[in-house]
């Protein structure tokens, strides 16, 4: 049988090895949530571009168009 004090360092070492693996997993967890948030935040920001740069053309097509069909034009 193996002796407790053979075995004690070897435990230590597999939880250790456990430790290790379950944070690196926790980190590239937390990676890819922060990579997600990344992408919309980006997809949210290229938006919000598109509207500044066209939202205005849209804006007055809108207009133009209520003021032909309320008989202003």
């Amino acid at each position: 049988m193996n002796e407790p004090d053979q075995d004690e360092p070897e435990q230590e070492s597999m939880q250790r090895n456990i430790r290790h693996t379950v944070g690196i997993s926790a980190l590239r967890r937390i990676g890819r949530i922060v990579a997600a948030e990344q992408r919309a935040d980006a997809e949210q920001a290229a938006a919000l571009r598109w509207m500044l740069r066209y939202g205005w053309i849209a804006l007055a097509v809108g207009v133009l168009l209520f003021a032909y069909f309320a008989g202003v034009i």
